[in-house]
């Protein structure tokens, strides 16, 4: 701002026009008299000079460069430069001086903000008819709101949700995101407005709550902390239908589940969908959200990170999100259910293990599936333990990536005899060995899941490119006595991957959010970890 207005010449240095105006002849002379030995304005006027095309290049001349000042350009040159800087200047600009406050107001420098900033490509021109100002947008919406844009999770319980916070034209809307109908994985995601932001007259801008049937109504969104918010609706009456609750409970679940009661037969699976509703609806009238990240990504990353829509029994499908750390790749619920909830780890994978799958006569066997991978489980404590012995307990964060491509020789197979196929794991032989060339030429290893193994969705892919030892983490109802048991991670592609429960003799499928959500990365990867730490303690 000093820099401004010493180049403006209305601001506090020896040359301020207005204070030599004020001044009388005797104290305008002996300020005159007094040497100007201020290095950063001969800097700032030697530059503004340079600017200006005067001062013969920089080169010492008869006499000192006459000084130009910005208010001498004209204002249409003024407006191009203005618009050029970022919103949160210009306030600050505008107390200089009363021409920069008059030429602050033109329309075309917020216009211009509006869609450098936040991306708002309408036609702002018609916002005239209603006597609402490009400035009135830009710092009563978008500026006032900027910091709930981006990616959330509602605490609703072991739910959760995701929500993204989007500039949707003169709008800011919060979509809900939900996963397609159970078990249709591939299928995209399904979303609706939960609320919306916008401005109809110039005093601020207005709430609309949209949930219900009955249309937009008044809300109110509060700033709790930082990246922490909470809507409240203030006519939940627009929630209720006039058929009552069975009415309500039969349009959620057709929305929900994309059926009615009467189609369910599994028992366990309608008390598991009342409960949901039971639980969700106390959360109509008021909700917190807290932010969430996309994962970053690496170049050595298996597959791009990112979030999946996964199956999970008679809990029906659920997101989550698949990140990589170091060795580990972990796959956090962002939605979630009373066993698991959200926020929760619900699968680690090991990618120093990798899995040598039988042939697929033998991988039909669940008991051969089991006996590969207890004896890699068997493997790695036995890896532990030396680490342990070592250099202490092991954290699983500190130790060196290796190419999944690449794995570990394990330690604990003999050194005697012909080596070992690089990869090989326990179960491994040539027909093992010649599937995995042909994986790495592309074309994939034939699979097929073991008998005896449920899966809700049997349009499975049957080929695979790689598999890794992992845990996935099951407890009972309330998150109850939690443990992490043994299973096989399968890639099948760089969008599909599935997860096999050993000790639950399940089989879950996971396919890529297609969606592209904005606001949504990390700035930072720690604060990505802070972040994954958070929402995991809020349900521990």
């Amino acid at each position: 701002m000093a820099v401004c207005a010493r180049l403006c010449g209305v601001g506090p240095s020896r040359g301020c026009r207005r204070r030599q105006q004020r001044r009388g002849p005797a104290e305008t002379a002996a300020a005159d008299s007094e040497p100007d030995t201020d290095p950063e304005e001969e800097r700032i006027e030697a530059g503004a000079g340079a600017l200006c095309g005067v001062g013969g290049g920089g080169s010492a001349g008869p006499s000192p460069p006459p000084r130009c000042s910005l208010l001498e350009l004209p204002p249409e040159l003024l407006v191009e430069i203005f618009a050029s800087l970022p919103g949160t200047d210009l306030p600050n600009l505008a107390q200089v001086c009363t021409k920069f406050r008059r030429i602050l107001h033109t329309d075309t420098i917020w216009r211009r903000r509006c869609r450098e900033e936040y991306g708002v490509c309408e036609n702002l021109r018609k916002l005239e008819i209603t006597g609402v100002s490009c400035r009135d947008v830009y710092a009563k919406l978008l500026h006032r709101y900027r910091h709930i844009l981006g990616l959330w999770q509602p605490d609703i319980g072991p739910y959760g949700g995701l929500l993204n916070v989007v500039v949707d034209g003169l709008f800011i809307i919060g979509w809900m995101y939900l996963p397609p109908h159970d078990p249709h994985v591939d299928d995209p995601m399904r979303f609706k407005p939960l609320f919306r932001i916008h401005l109809m007259e110039r005093k601020s801008a207005t709430v609309e709550c949209m949930y219900g049937h009955r249309g937009p109504h008044n809300g109110h969104i509060q700033i709790v902390k930082k990246d922490e918010f909470s809507t409240k609706c203030n006519q939940t009456d627009h929630h209720r239908m006039s058929g009552g609750r069975q009415e309500e409970f039969r349009t959620w679940l057709r929305e929900e589940w994309g059926r009615t009661l009467e189609d369910i037969f599994h028992e366990h699976m309608q008390e598991l969908i009342l409960m949901k509703f039971i639980y969700t609806s106390q959360y109509d009238n008021c909700l917190t959200y807290r932010r969430i990240y996309l994962p970053p990504s690496h170049p050595d990353d298996l597959i791009q990170p990112g979030l999946f829509k996964g199956t999970y029994g008679s809990h029906g499908l659920e997101i989550v999100m698949l990140s990589f750390h170091g060795r580990w790749a972990r796959a956090t619920k962002i939605t979630g259910d009373p066993n698991i909830p959200a926020g929760q780890q619900t699968v680690e994978i090991d990618l120093m293990h990798r899995i040598q799958l039988p042939d697929v006569e033998n991988l039909r066997n669940f008991n051969e599936l089991s006996r590969v991978v207890l004896e890699v489980r068997e493997q790695v404590r036995q890896e532990q333990q030396q680490q342990q012995q070592k250099d202490g307990p092991e954290d699983g964060e500190g130790c060196g990536r290796q190419s999944p491509r690449e794995p570990q020789r394990s330690p604990a197979q003999p050194s005697a005899g012909p080596p070992t196929q690089k990869g090989s794991e326990p179960g491994d032989g040539g027909a093992a060995a010649a599937e995995e060339q042909t994986a790495q030429c592309g074309q994939g290893q034939p699979f097929v899941l073991p008998m005896g193994v449920s899966s809700r969705n049997e349009d499975y892919p049957r080929t695979c490119r790689m598999c890794f030892y992992g845990t996935g983490l099951i407890a009972g109802h309330g998150f109850t006595s939690p443990e992490r048991t043994p299973g096989v991670f399968i890639l099948f592609d760089d969008n599909r991957f599935g997860f096999i429960w050993l000790e639950l003799k399940s089989f879950s499928l996971y396919s890529r959010v297609q969606a592209t959500f904005r606001n949504a990365d990390a700035p930072s990867p720690q604060a990505f970890e802070e972040m994954l730490k958070n929402i995991q303690a809020l349900t521990s």
